[in-house]
């Protein structure tokens, strides 16, 4: 496709909590995100600023990530520490939480990420990291560890299923909208996988698309629509040249990196794609106040973004400026 278009920055909404690191659109059109804090929340009125409303819906005693709403009003959520969770949220009652899965083959689900639940019940879940956990993911992905996971929890529950192992911080996760197959974001190799559900290459997964930046959330824009796929971070070369270091030099650098200050790029980015892996839209912005965009969503006529690193979202212009 062209050249990228501007991400048009239209206002900032503060959430009183840092962290909105998955943002997601409810039956209603609602944005809901998980902050640090561990709370739940419903976002109303983003397109008015000054009638924008936070509301909390529940608080899972954790590090809330990727939201998966469902189609009978509950909510499921990865969780950084404490695994794979349902919320249920009945209005004008008390919430509910629920583990559904905190270990498999006896190894604690240590870094929860992304979450999709089909038609028939079934939930796919990415597992980022076996090494690090949330507060040290850039040990992860400087180490370039491999230790990524896909998940399968049948409709009845009980034990989760490795479906995937390997894969390169596994993040976003998304179904194709034919549900034949899912998209995986590997962050630290800047690269889309796709997993097949059905057809002869069903149980095994390649490449769907390579991405210019480090793919995070994933975020499917109604049944027809496209995916969407925050970019956390541009390339950077000289990370490239150290993941063909060899192990040892990788991990003598994660140590470093873990105990260094982090700073954000200040380069931000989203891109739609078809179910082909064509990109159809990609947004930047160079040098945004808003930093670390991990995820990213539509509302209406606005993009709303969310971010591991800040207190708040921000709401952009739908159609990128040329």
């Amino acid at each position: 496709m062209d050249r990228p278009a501007a991400l048009v920055p239209l206002r900032y909404v503060s959430l009183g909590a840092r962290g909105p690191e998955d943002v997601v659109v409810d039956g209603h059109g609602r944005v809901l995100t998980g902050v640090e804090d561990g709370r739940i929340l419903r976002v109303h009125g983003l397109g008015a600023p000054r009638t924008a409303r936070v509301e909390v819906l529940a608080e899972t005693g954790g590090r809330p990530l990727g939201l998966e709403p469902l189609p009978d009003g509950g909510l499921l959520v990865c969780d950084a520490e404490r695994g794979l969770l349902r919320v249920d949220t009945g209005e004008g009652a008390s919430s509910t939480v629920r583990v559904l899965a905190d270990s498999v083959a006896g190894e604690r689900l240590r870094f929860c990420s992304n979450v999709v639940a089909l038609p028939d019940g079934t939930v796919y879940f990415t597992v980022s990291s076996r090494r690090y956990p949330l507060e040290h993911w850039i040990g992860d992905i400087v180490e370039h560890t491999g230790t990524g996971r896909l998940l399968r929890l049948p409709p009845e529950g009980g034990e989760p299923e490795v479906l995937v192992d390997g894969l390169q911080f596994a993040n976003g996760l998304a179904a194709g909208a034919d549900n034949s197959f899912l998209v995986i974001a590997e962050t630290g190799a800047c690269r889309l996988t796709r997993y097949h559900l059905t057809g002869p290459r069903a149980g095994h997964a390649d490449l769907f698309a390579t991405l210019p930046g480090m793919p995070d959330n994933l975020w499917r824009e109604g049944p027809e629509g496209p995916l969407w796929v925050a970019l956390a971070s541009p390339r950077v070369p000289p990370l490239d040249l150290l993941h063909r270091a060899p192990p040892a030099v990788r991990a003598a650098a994660a140590r470093a990196a873990v105990h260094a200050p982090y700073r954000p790029s200040g380069t931000i980015g989203a891109v739609a794609l078809d179910d082909t892996g064509r990109t159809v839209r990609h947004l930047t912005r160079r040098r945004s106040g808003f930093r670390m965009v991990t995820s990213v969503c539509a509302s209406g006529d606005f993009l709303v973004l969310g971010s591991l690193w800040e207190p708040g979202v921000a709401v952009c212009a739908r159609t990128g400026a040329g």
